[in-house]
């Protein structure tokens, strides 16, 4: 039991759309991955994700709505949703999802993640 300091965690890495894993609750883990530009069309099958923006401001893109979440807020993507998370800037988020979800979803393409570093 050790506690973390997100902002450290944050500053040990630099490249973008790779989740990092930083924690794990029960079937779970905690990422920590930074944002910047669009990502891709997807959907989760079985888990949802939740967002948690801690640094900057991200437009989460679904196909009937766009929601913009502010530094301290979050939302719960649930499972068969399609969506696309968008980042005009660098923009830090924690995620906490199921341990079987890709990043990609449905999508398997070279911005898919299979192999989560632990920092």
């Amino acid at each position: 039991m050790e506690k973390v300091n997100i902002q450290e965690k944050f500053s040990l890495f630099h490249d973008y759309w790779s989740p990092k894993i930083a924690g794990e609750i029960n079937d779970s883990y905690v990422k920590l991955v930074k944002l910047k530009g669009e990502f891709v069309w997807h959907h989760h099958d079985h888990e949802d994700e939740m967002f948690l923006v801690v640094k900057g401001r991200l437009q989460m893109k679904f196909r009937d709505k766009d929601v913009w979440l502010d530094e301290g807020e979050f939302i719960v993507v649930p499972k068969g949703v399609e969506h696309m998370p968008v980042a005009e800037e660098e923009v830090h988020v924690l995620l906490l999802e199921p341990k079987t979800t890709l990043n990609t979803g449905n999508q398997v393409n070279e911005r898919t993640v299979s192999d989560l570093p632990t920092i």
